[in-house]
């Protein structure tokens, strides 16, 4: 992941923005409407982020959609985000590829119905070719199982005698985790002005810029994450080391 920190630093801008998608729910319920109308307006608020991502230099995109956590809400708000992905995933696909955008999808599926993990399947393997912007989607996901995940994958394969205790480091373990295939996080934005991490990206962002904002994610406009990019482009990233 060094190269990928040396090529952010020299051209200013982050590469790779994760973001805490967060307030939906008290955005609804501010407008007097029940808290799936806020994940509606926030679901098509991802497709303006997603739009500004080229013009900012931004290449990946990870966005916080449903955490491990996040089934202890209502059943009904659970199964109207469910319902609500799957929506998004028809209405959304054949625009995403035209843009030329890349999706995946990071977390455990196991949990999730079929029809919509089938989907899921089938809008990585539409846009698997495109390379404008790499729109990484985490559904079910939370940081801590993701390591378990990994690290149980990793202990399989040395018990098979593929690999050896004495060859696993940091970077070996990296290769197990979901994000394998992209680099670490610049920048990690949360909004609605909650300021904590919540078991997101917690092995990935070790080294990231974290910035909190208090819009909600509904209100949080491409000029807005422009803002955010453009300050993010001030600081003074050693990664660990002492300036010249």
């Amino acid at each position: 992941m060094a190269a990928d920190a040396q090529e952010t630093t020299s051209s200013g801008g982050p590469k790779h923005v994760a973001i805490i998608m967060d307030g939906n729910g008290r955005w609804a319920q501010s407008r007097g409407r029940p808290r799936l109308f806020g994940h509606k307006a926030g679901a098509q608020r991802v497709r303006d982020i997603v739009n500004a991502c080229p013009d900012l230099g931004v290449r990946y995109l990870t966005i916080f959609a449903f955490s491990t956590e996040n089934w202890k809400r209502t059943q009904a708000e659970v199964s109207g985000l469910m319902a609500l992905f799957r929506l998004y995933i028809v209405r959304e696909a054949r625009a995403l590829h035209a843009e030329g955008v890349r999706v995946r999808f990071i977390g455990d599926r196991i949990r999730l119905d079929e029809k919509l993990v089938t989907m899921m399947d089938e809008l990585e393997l539409l846009t698997a070719g495109n390379d404008r912007v790499h729109l990484t989607i985490a559904l079910n996901y939370g940081g801590r199982d993701e390591v378990t995940r990994a690290a149980k994958r990793l202990a399989y394969e040395i018990e098979q005698g593929r690999l050896s205790h004495k060859d696993v480091d940091a970077e070996t373990l990296s290769r197990f985790l979901d994000t394998h295939v992209l680099p670490d996080p610049d920048l990690v934005i949360r909004t609605s002005g909650e300021a904590r991490i919540s078991n997101f990206l917690l092995w990935q962002s070790a080294y990231a810029e974290y910035e909190f904002v208090d819009t909600l994610w509904p209100d949080f406009t491409p000029e807005e994450f422009a803002r955010v990019c453009a300050s993010y482009a001030q600081r003074d990233r050693r990664f660990g080391a002492v300036k010249a």
